[in-house]
């Protein structure tokens, strides 16, 4: 197959990273947030191994931010979140639906509450900062909305706390998940999260000082070296076993939180208001037709790039596979799928034709591990 290069432009941006990820032997990227998002070093499945075994600093600047601070902003933060943060804390990260006018998903962000006036919202792969400015100048919220200079780098895998306690000392190592606190290296100080894109436990970094975040980015490596470090990226395999949803990917503006799996994060109840809440009221009491389910496919190592219709034993289609990977774990492809109702038992049995080969497959719960 002939290969082309993406040419980079201010529409497509590299990050500060990518000339060291490219002398480190980044084999492929995607495209996230119009930033460029390194999606392989060699082997998947070698840097599966590597991930649940020891340490690895991902480039996920585009992982951008959008700050939203002044005198409205927790209004706008809570308007555009079906989660309840009425009593959400300085030093915090939210995992936040973010949900349109009928309950459409429209992100699903890591929100951090930097001041009481001052919030980073930490997205995934959609144009958050415009549906934030125009739900702004809708309501005439006294707000400033932007996205900073961040460029996070993630040291995630089982070996990253002594790493980053080798660095930073003691303390963040006793940091609580989903907390963050500022640490100072080479001068400046740098906003770190226990947080990120995988299960194997790790930190985010924002980096808003390009130079020292460089220069942090190579102690890394430095000091890493006793723990096996390596350049990584998210794994397909990995967050697919984990559970971990991709916005894009296994969801989009048409599905609702309910129907993917986010029920613990709607909370209707309470005396927040938020866009979409009568229409979640109503998919609360009438159910849903639709959920995302997890599913094992009984078919050697393929390659899933597309989405695949699922059928039943008489030929009806119940659904589709959103994402699918082969799992090095349980030696068969696993995968994330939108099911119609009535085939989210467990016992579940459909059939699926990948790329020319017909399988047979069986629902399970999320996550696979």
């Amino acid at each position: 197959m002939k290969k082309f290069n993406i040419a980079k432009s201010r529409r497509l941006r590299s990050t500060p990273y990518s000339s060291r990820i490219e002398d480190q032997g980044v084999t492929s990227y995607t495209i996230y947030n119009h930033m460029l998002l390194p999606a392989s070093f060699g082997s998947l499945e070698d840097s599966y191994h590597h991930l649940k075994e020891h340490v690895q600093v991902w480039d996920v600047a585009a992982e951008r931010q959008v700050e939203i601070s002044g005198k409205d902003s927790s209004k706008l933060v809570q308007l555009m979140t079906c989660r309840d943060l009425s009593k959400s804390k300085i030093g915090r990260c939210y995992y936040c639906p973010i949900i349109d006018e009928n309950g459409g998903m429209i992100n699903d962000p890591v929100v951090l509450k930097i001041k009481e006036d001052k919030w980073w919202i930490s997205i995934a792969d959609s144009d958050v900062i415009l549906f934030a400015k125009g739900l702004a100048i809708g309501k005439g919220f006294n707000v400033k909305i932007t996205e900073p200079d961040v460029n996070i780098m993630a040291v995630q895998g089982p070996k990253s706390f002594g790493l980053m306690e080798k660095i930073f000392g003691k303390k963040i190592a006793e940091m609580k998940f989903f907390g963050f606190d500022y640490f100072e290296f080479g001068g400046d100080k740098h906003l770190i999260a226990r947080s990120g894109w995988s299960k194997q436990g790790g930190y985010e970094i924002y980096v808003e000082n390009t130079k020292s975040g460089l220069q942090l980015y190579d102690k890394l490596f430095e000091d890493g070296k006793e723990f096996n470090v390596k350049p990584g990226c998210p794994n397909l395999i990995e967050r697919i076993e984990s559970g971990l949803l991709s916005y894009g990917n296994d969801m989009d503006n048409s599905d609702n939180p309910y129907e993917c799996g986010l029920d613990k994060y709607v909370n209707i109840d309470s005396n927040v208001d938020f866009l979409g809440k009568e229409e979640l009221i109503k998919y609360n009491k009438n159910g849903i037709k639709k959920k995302l389910m997890g599913v094992k496919i009984d078919i050697d190592n393929i390659s899933i790039s597309e989405t695949i219709k699922i059928f039943d034993s008489n030929n009806k289609a119940i659904g589709e596979l959103r994402s699918g990977v082969y799992s090095p774990h349980f030696k068969k492809v696993i995968g994330i799928a939108m099911l119609k109702d009535l085939n989210w038992d467990k016992s579940s049995k459909f059939k699926i034709n990948i790329n020319g080969k017909s399988a047979n497959g069986t629902v399970c719960d999320l996550p696979f591990i």
